[in-house]
C-alpha cells in the first residue's frame, strides 16, 4: 500500500478501515512495527500490549464503531485497564508487577468506540512531576532532541504521538500534564472542563477536582472527535460542566470558526515569578497575530487574581494531602505500609507533610481556592479567550528535576514549568496547547488558550483555524517512525 499510515490521524485511519482499504489487524500490526522501530530511542512505551491487541483486532468486537481497529496508547496512570500492569511510575508497584482487574470508565468508552490499546506509556511517579523521568522506568526522551524532557506527567504518551507510533494517546492533567507534554513534544493537548470526562467508577475526583483526563493528538479534529466519545456523564459523578456539548458535537463545532472574539494575551508568568524565554514570548505574540488575522480583538490583559500567591500556597496543601491519602491506600492494597525507600524523595516529602495536615487545614485550603477561582473566572465575563505560553521555557535537559541536597528542588522546577497551566486546573476551565512554533535549536513551542468553563467548542474551533494556518502536522521530529 502506498499510503503512509504513520502520518494519518485517527479519523483518517478509521476511514481507511471502514472502506476496506486496510484491515484492523493490518492497522494494528503497522503501529506495533512503528513502536518497535523507535521506542528503543525514546522509552515512551513501557508495557507493550501487542499480542492482546492483535487478538482484539482479529476479534473485531466493535466493528461498527467509529474508530474500529484504530491503535492507540494509554498512560500508565490516570486510569486502570483490566489485566494490564499498573505501576504509576512507582518502584514498589514495579517490584510487585502489579496488575488491575477492571477498566476505568474512560477506557471502557474508548474500547467501545473501537480503539485498540497496543501498550501503556511512561509517567513520573504518581504524576507529581512535570517531567517523565521516573527512577522505576527511566526517562522518556523528546523525539525532537533526545536527552531532553517530554514534560509530564503524560510525557510517554506525548512522545509516542509526536514520533508517529500512534495517531493519539491517552493522558491526564492535574497541573498541566496534558498541555505541558503537548507543548514540549509539538502536538495538541486539550484539558477538558472539570466534570466533562468521568473519572469513574473508581474515583470521584482527583486532587480536589484539579484532575481532568483526555487524549493528545496531532490533529484538532481527532481531539474533537474523541471528546464527543468520552464526554459522558456517569451516575455518581460529583461534577458536571456548566455548558452542555454543542449541538452536533465537537467534531462539527470545529467547522464553524467563531467570529469577533475578544482575546487577552498574557506574556508574563503569574506575579512575574519566572522569566519567559524570548522565543516562547515571540511565539505567543505570533499566535496573537494569527488570531488578529481572523478578525479577533487582541489586547494584553489577564485576570488580576492570577498574580496573587493564593493558588500555589493552597494547592500545595491539596496535593500533599492527596499524596498522603493515596500512599496510605496503596499500603492497604499491598498489605504493608509504604516506607521511605519505596518512593522517590519528593513524594516522600509530600507524604510526610500531608500526614501532618489537619482536616481543618484541608477544608480552608479548598475554600480559599474556590474564592480565588471565582475571582479568576469572572474575567471571562468580558473576554472570550486568554492566550499564554504553555511553558515559559524550552524543554529542559534530563536531570533538571533531579534533587540535590534539597529534596524540594524538583518542586521548584515543577512550579516554573507549570506556572501558566496550573491555574485552569484549579478553576476547572478548559484549556488547550497548540504547537505554534519551533525554536532555533529545534525544540517545539506551544501556546495555550483558555476559555470559560464548558466552552471547549470555542477552543477547538479556534485551534482548528490555527491548524490551517500553521500546518503543524507536517513537522516531523528527528526520531520518527515511518
Amino acid at each position: 500500500m502506498s499510503t503512509n499510515l504513520a502520518e494519518l490521524d485517527a479519523v483518517a485511519c478509521a476511514e481507511l478501515i471502514k472502506r476496506g482499504d486496510v484491515s484492523a489487524v493490518e492497522m494494528v500490526e503497522a503501529a506495533i512495527t512503528r513502536v518497535e522501530q523507535v521506542n528503543g530511542q525514546l522509552n515512551a512505551v513501557i508495557h507493550p500490549r501487542f499480542e492482546k491487541a492483535l487478538v482484539e483486532a482479529k476479534a473485531g468486537v466493535h466493528q461498527t464503531a467509529r474508530f474500529h481497529g484504530v491503535p492507540m496508547l494509554i498512560k500508565d496512570l490516570d486510569g486502570v485497564s483490566a489485566g494490564d500492569p499498573y505501576f504509576g511510575g512507582a518502584r514498589f508497584l514495579k517490584e510487585l508487577n502489579w496488575k488491575e482487574s477492571e477498566d476505568s470508565t474512560l477506557f471502557t468508552l474508548l474500547k467501545q468506540a473501537g480503539f485498540i490499546f497496543i501498550g501503556k506509556t511512561n509517567t513520573p511517579e504518581f504524576g507529581t512531576m512535570t517531567t517523565t523521568e521516573p527512577l522505576a522506568m527511566g526517562p522518556t526522551h523528546n523525539p525532537y532532541k533526545t536527552g531532553h524532557s517530554t514534560g509530564g506527567s503524560s510525557g510517554g504518551s506525548a512522545a509516542s504521538v509526536a514520533a508517529r507510533m500512534v495517531p493519539l494517546a491517552h493522558g491526564g492533567d492535574g497541573g498541566g500534564s496534558l498541555r505541558v507534554p503537548a507543548s514540549e513534544c509539538g502536538i495538541v493537548g486539550l484539558k477538558p472542563s472539570r466534570g466533562r470526562v468521568s473519572l469513574g467508577p473508581f474515583e470521584g475526583e482527583g486532587w480536589a477536582g484539579c484532575v481532568a483526563r483526555g487524549v493528545m493528538t496531532r490533529s484538532v479534529r481527532d481531539s474533537a472527535a474523541v471528546l464527543d466519545i468520552i464526554a459522558k456523564a456517569m451516575p455518581g459523578d460529583p461534577y458536571g460542566p456548566l455548558q452542555a456539548a454543542p449541538a452536533g458535537g465537537y467534531e462539527q463545532a470545529i467547522l464553524r470558526t467563531p467570529q469577533k472574539l475578544k482575546v487577552g494575551m498574557m506574556l508574563s508568568t503569574p506575579g512575574g515569578q519566572f522569566a519567559v524565554d524570548p522565543e516562547v514570548k515571540q511565539a505567543t505574540i505570533a499566535c496573537a497575530g494569527l488570531l488578529e488575522s481572523l478578525g479577533y480583538h487582541i489586547e494584553e490583559a489577564h485576570p488580576a487574581a492570577l498574580d496573587s500567591d493564593v493558588m500555589m500556597t493552597n494547592v500545595a496543601v491539596i496535593i500533599r494531602s492527596w499524596t498522603a491519602s493515596a500512599l496510605d491506600t496503596w499500603g492497604e492494597r499491598i498489605g504493608r505500609p509504604i516506607v521511605e525507600g519505596d518512593i522517590e524523595p519528593i513524594n516522600w516529602e509530600y507524604y510526610k507533610l500531608g500526614k501532618g495536615l489537619s482536616a481543618v487545614q484541608y477544608v480552608r485550603a479548598l475554600e480559599n481556592l474556590h474564592r480565588w477561582s471565582r475571582d479568576v473566572e469572572s474575567w471571562w465575563n468580558d473576554y472570550d479567550l486568554l492566550i499564554t505560553p504553555t511553558v515559559c521555557s524550552l524543554p529542559p535537559p534530563h536531570g533538571a528535576f533531579r534533587p540535590t541536597d534539597d529534596p524540594w528542588d524538583p518542586f521548584r522546577k515543577g512550579a516554573e514549568i507549570s506556572a501558566m497551566v496550573r491555574p485552569s486546573n484549579v478553576t476547572g476551565q478548559p484549556a488547550i496547547s497548540v504547537p505554534i512554533a519551533m525554536s532555533a535549536s529545534g525544540l517545539p513551542i506551544g501556546v495555550q488558550m483558555v476559555a470559560a468553563e464548558g466552552r471547549e467548542d470555542i477552543l477547538l474551533a479556534v485551534a482548528a483555524a490555527l491548524e490551517q494556518m500553521v500546518r503543524w502536522s507536517e513537522r516531523r521530529p528527528p526520531v520518527c517512525a515511518t
